[in-house]
């Protein structure tokens, strides 16, 4: 099913709201969101909607806010946008010039609804084990509360020889199935795991109303982008991050 450009614009809110940050606050419907710093996503500024302001004042509050947090200005902006052209009108420029832009694919949940080839534990709150898996080494303070705070949410594993080696995360935020955090053990890789792990966050949404799914992915990251490709997920549009010059 093609996206309609309200279908994008909903998408684009819709991907705040699955993942949400520590801190928010607003300019007219922009939304401001802080987290210590853990993820651009959660600490960056969502321009989805009207700032009730020019676009200049808008930004100088932005600017403050994150002023105030110690932390950078930066603003997710999806490319092509006009808030793309009226940030860079005011001298905002690229925040990560040597990272690759992200890539928020989507598809209707019939194409990822399949039964897992592997027997995928969903449960509504992570415990060690899971955290253990998603990270390599100490879990960022801000991460419990990010992962944890979407109102339906839900973390999925696949355990191999007596251990979690798999896990990812779902949340869902009207019919929209969000998935992100897909991690495998690299000596478990290229077995389908990923895979499986879609396909048990999309049977979990299913019965809850989710129609359709999501998800974020480095554009350059060609294995990945080749394998939602291969189940159904296309292109909704693409982001970066700009910041104040």
């Amino acid at each position: 099913m093609p996206l309609r450009p309200v279908d994008v614009e909903q998408l684009f809110l819709t991907t705040a709201l699955g993942r949400p940050a520590v801190e928010t606050s607003y300019v007219g419907q922009w939304l401001l969101r802080a987290s210590s710093g853990w993820t651009g996503r959660a600490n960056s500024l969502l321009p989805a909607g009207d700032p009730g302001l020019p676009v200049s004042e808008a930004l100088k509050h932005a600017e403050a806010f994150y002023d105030e947090r110690g932390l950078p200005p930066l603003a997710l902006v999806r490319l092509g946008s006009p808030e793309e052209a009226g940030f860079l009108a005011c001298g905002w420029i690229d925040a990560r010039p040597g990272q690759s832009d992200v890539l928020v694919m989507h598809t209707t949940l019939d194409h990822v609804n399949a039964s897992p080839a592997y027997d995928v534990q969903l449960a509504e709150r992570p415990d060690r084990a899971w955290y253990a898996a998603a990270f390599d080494g100490p879990v960022p303070e801000p991460a419990p509360a990010v992962l944890e705070g979407a109102p339906k949410v839900v973390f999925a594993s696949i355990s191999l020889d007596g251990r979690p080696v798999a896990v990812g995360r779902g949340s869902m935020t009207g019919h929209w199935l969000g998935v992100d955090g897909i991690r495998v053990d690299p000596s478990y890789r290229r077995r389908g795991l990923g895979t499986a792990l879609l396909q048990g966050l999309a049977r979990w949404s299913g019965p809850l109303g989710g129609r359709r799914t999501y998800l974020e992915v480095l554009e350059k990251n060609t294995p990945a982008v080749t394998t939602y490709r291969h189940l159904g997920y296309r292109p909704a549009y693409r982001y970066r991050y700009l910041t104040a010059r």
